[in-house]
Protein backbone atom coordinates (compact mmCIF):
# COMPACT_ATOMS: atom_id res chain seq x y z
CA UNK A 1 0.00 0.00 0.00
CA UNK A 2 1.27 3.21 -0.78
CA UNK A 3 1.66 6.09 1.83
CA UNK A 4 0.83 9.56 1.20
CA UNK A 5 3.85 12.29 2.61
CA UNK A 6 2.11 12.64 5.81
CA UNK A 7 2.62 8.63 6.34
CA UNK A 8 -1.56 7.94 6.16
CA UNK A 9 -2.20 5.76 3.48
CA UNK A 10 -3.44 7.15 -0.03
CA UNK A 11 -7.08 6.15 0.76
CA UNK A 12 -6.80 8.26 4.19
CA UNK A 13 -4.99 11.36 2.98
CA UNK A 14 -7.62 11.89 -0.14
CA UNK A 15 -10.62 11.49 2.23
CA UNK A 16 -11.98 8.02 1.86
CA UNK A 17 -14.11 6.24 -0.73
CA UNK A 18 -16.07 9.25 -2.01
CA UNK A 19 -12.22 10.59 -3.75
CA UNK A 20 -12.51 7.55 -5.36
CA UNK A 21 -16.20 7.41 -6.44
CA UNK A 22 -15.48 10.76 -7.90
CA UNK A 23 -12.40 9.84 -9.67
CA UNK A 24 -14.08 7.48 -10.84
CA UNK A 25 -17.59 8.98 -12.45
CA UNK A 26 -15.02 11.64 -13.57
CA UNK A 27 -13.23 9.07 -15.66
CA UNK A 28 -16.10 7.32 -17.13
CA UNK A 29 -17.76 11.10 -17.73
CA UNK A 30 -15.33 11.36 -20.23
CA UNK A 31 -15.49 7.34 -21.60
CA UNK A 32 -18.86 7.61 -22.07
CA UNK A 33 -18.44 9.61 -24.97
CA UNK A 34 -14.73 7.90 -25.86
CA UNK A 35 -15.43 6.51 -29.46
CA UNK A 36 -12.66 4.25 -29.19
CA UNK A 37 -13.28 2.76 -25.38
CA UNK A 38 -17.23 3.23 -25.30
CA UNK A 39 -17.45 -0.32 -27.05
CA UNK A 40 -15.53 -2.17 -24.34
CA UNK A 41 -17.90 -1.67 -22.06
CA UNK A 42 -21.54 -2.37 -21.22
CA UNK A 43 -24.20 -0.41 -21.95
CA UNK A 44 -24.70 -0.05 -18.14
CA UNK A 45 -21.68 1.15 -17.16
CA UNK A 46 -22.72 1.76 -13.47
CA UNK A 47 -21.35 -1.84 -12.34
CA UNK A 48 -17.73 -1.20 -13.87
CA UNK A 49 -18.14 2.18 -11.97
CA UNK A 50 -18.46 0.28 -8.60
CA UNK A 51 -15.93 -2.09 -9.28
CA UNK A 52 -13.28 0.27 -10.05
CA UNK A 53 -14.13 2.44 -7.51
CA UNK A 54 -14.16 -0.38 -5.10
CA UNK A 55 -10.45 -1.45 -6.93
CA UNK A 56 -9.01 1.40 -6.35
CA UNK A 57 -10.00 2.45 -2.82
CA UNK A 58 -8.50 -1.00 -1.85
CA UNK A 59 -5.29 -1.06 -3.70
CA UNK A 60 -4.64 2.83 -2.21
CA UNK A 61 -5.24 1.20 1.56
CA UNK A 62 -9.03 1.37 1.95
CA UNK A 63 -10.66 -1.38 3.40
CA UNK A 64 -11.06 -4.70 1.44
CA UNK A 65 -15.00 -4.87 0.23
CA UNK A 66 -13.20 -5.35 -3.48
CA UNK A 67 -11.78 -8.61 -2.86
CA UNK A 68 -14.38 -9.26 -0.31
CA UNK A 69 -16.98 -9.14 -3.25
CA UNK A 70 -14.53 -10.24 -6.22
CA UNK A 71 -11.45 -12.09 -5.16
CA UNK A 72 -8.17 -11.36 -6.46
CA UNK A 73 -8.06 -8.68 -8.73
CA UNK A 74 -6.74 -10.44 -11.54
CA UNK A 75 -6.84 -7.80 -13.92
CA UNK A 76 -4.93 -9.07 -16.98
CA UNK A 77 -7.30 -12.14 -16.64
CA UNK A 78 -10.46 -9.95 -16.34
CA UNK A 79 -8.89 -7.77 -19.22
CA UNK A 80 -8.61 -10.61 -21.39
CA UNK A 81 -11.41 -10.70 -23.50
CA UNK A 82 -11.07 -7.52 -24.68
CA UNK A 83 -8.23 -6.19 -27.87
CA UNK A 84 -6.61 -3.51 -25.61
CA UNK A 85 -3.65 -1.77 -27.82
CA UNK A 86 -1.71 1.14 -27.14
CA UNK A 87 -4.38 3.61 -28.71
CA UNK A 88 -6.99 2.11 -25.65
CA UNK A 89 -4.09 2.14 -23.02
CA UNK A 90 -3.45 6.00 -24.47
CA UNK A 91 -7.38 6.99 -24.49
CA UNK A 92 -7.50 5.47 -20.74
CA UNK A 93 -4.74 7.59 -19.39
CA UNK A 94 -5.87 10.51 -20.72
CA UNK A 95 -9.71 10.13 -19.46
CA UNK A 96 -7.93 9.02 -15.77
CA UNK A 97 -5.38 11.75 -16.17
CA UNK A 98 -8.28 14.38 -16.82
CA UNK A 99 -10.15 12.74 -13.65
CA UNK A 100 -7.20 12.80 -11.04
CA UNK A 101 -6.52 16.67 -12.47
CA UNK A 102 -9.85 17.65 -11.03
CA UNK A 103 -9.47 15.68 -7.79
CA UNK A 104 -6.65 18.78 -6.99
CA UNK A 105 -4.70 15.80 -4.79
CA UNK A 106 -1.23 17.03 -3.47
CA UNK A 107 1.89 16.33 -6.10
CA UNK A 108 3.35 13.48 -4.31
CA UNK A 109 -0.14 11.42 -3.88
CA UNK A 110 -0.36 12.36 -8.11
CA UNK A 111 2.76 11.43 -8.91
CA UNK A 112 2.31 7.88 -7.35
CA UNK A 113 -1.21 7.24 -8.94
CA UNK A 114 -0.31 8.51 -12.11
CA UNK A 115 2.80 5.67 -11.97
CA UNK A 116 0.41 3.41 -11.23
CA UNK A 117 -2.17 4.37 -14.03
CA UNK A 118 0.52 4.09 -16.53
CA UNK A 119 2.09 1.18 -15.38
CA UNK A 120 -1.49 -0.81 -14.72
CA UNK A 121 -3.04 0.49 -17.98
CA UNK A 122 0.12 -0.39 -19.85
CA UNK A 123 0.68 -4.24 -18.13
CA UNK A 124 -2.88 -4.57 -19.97
CA UNK A 125 -2.19 -4.28 -23.77
CA UNK A 126 -2.95 -7.85 -25.41
CA UNK A 127 -3.11 -6.69 -28.75
CA UNK A 128 0.26 -5.91 -30.63
CA UNK A 129 0.56 -3.78 -33.96
CA UNK A 130 0.61 -5.54 -37.25
CA UNK A 131 4.15 -6.87 -38.04
CA UNK A 132 5.77 -5.41 -40.16
CA UNK A 133 5.90 -6.69 -44.10
CA UNK A 134 8.72 -9.20 -44.48
CA UNK A 135 12.15 -8.01 -45.40
CA UNK A 136 10.70 -4.00 -44.74
CA UNK A 137 14.44 -3.72 -43.03
CA UNK A 138 16.47 -4.35 -46.16
CA UNK A 139 18.65 -1.44 -47.65
CA UNK A 140 18.05 -1.06 -51.43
Amino acid sequence: MAKAASGRSVYDAVGGQAFFDQLVDRFYDGVADDPLLRPLYPEDLRPARRRLAGFLAQYWGGPPLYSAERGHPRLRMRHAPFEIGAAERDAWMGHMLVALDAAEVPDDIRAAMVDYFESAATHLINKQPPAPPPGYWRIP
